[in-house]
């Protein structure tokens, strides 16, 4: 699972390592991101080739959900089951996104208590993990806009601490990733 995670870059630099456009949402770095916070996610424009940047509340309100309280139980979305539960399947096939971090972490229980770890990739790089957006109707009319971060088993790094960690995608994948013409869930 992933609870927590960090991204302590300017906005500028995120833009130039996603290559996105300057957007509206205004950014600060923030060492200490919690669900149902607000975080900026990287998604495809479904009619141009052109990457945007805009601030998600993390934790994943589906479309159909009667009322937002749901949100704090979808911040994770495992990725082996993503494509059969109703919360995320759409959002599988046809809203990926990439949410822009620099460390993450995992809790490892001890007793009664819990022991914070943080986890960086390549010495503090930044990374994205593979993401899922949706977009939700409040009752007073307004879209809300959310996300939830995809999990996997955890690596050798990660498994002495907790039995779950976020999908982290190398650079490489960004663009097939992102890519609104791959539908195939089983590649994705």
């Amino acid at each position: 699972m992933c609870g927590r995670h960090r991204l302590s870059r300017r906005k500028q630099l995120i833009e130039e390592y996603f290559a996105t456009p300057s957007g509206d949402d205004d950014w600060s770095p923030r060492f200490n991101i919690a669900p149902t916070q607000p975080v900026p996610v990287i998604r495809q424009n479904p009619k141009q080739p052109i990457r945007e940047m805009s601030l998600m509340r993390w934790g994943l309100i589906p479309s159909w959900a009667k009322d937002s309280s749901v949100a704090a139980s979808m911040i994770n979305a495992r990725s082996e089951t993503a494509a059969t539960k109703p919360a995320f399947r759409d959002a599988l096939k046809f809203r990926r996104c990439l949410i822009p971090a620099d460390e993450f972490y995992e809790w490892m229980r001890t007793g009664k208590s819990k022991q914070p770890y943080c986890f960086e990739v390549n010495d503090g790089k930044l990374y994205a993990f593979a993401g899922l957006w949706d977009r939700w109707k409040h009752p007073s009319g307004e879209w809300v806009k959310t996300c939830s971060i995809l999990t996997t088993t955890p690596n050798a790094v990660t498994s002495a601490v907790h039995d779950r960690m976020p999908v982290i995608l190398d650079a490489d994948g960004y663009d097939l990733w992102l890519d609104p013409g791959m539908t195939d869930v089983g590649a994705a």
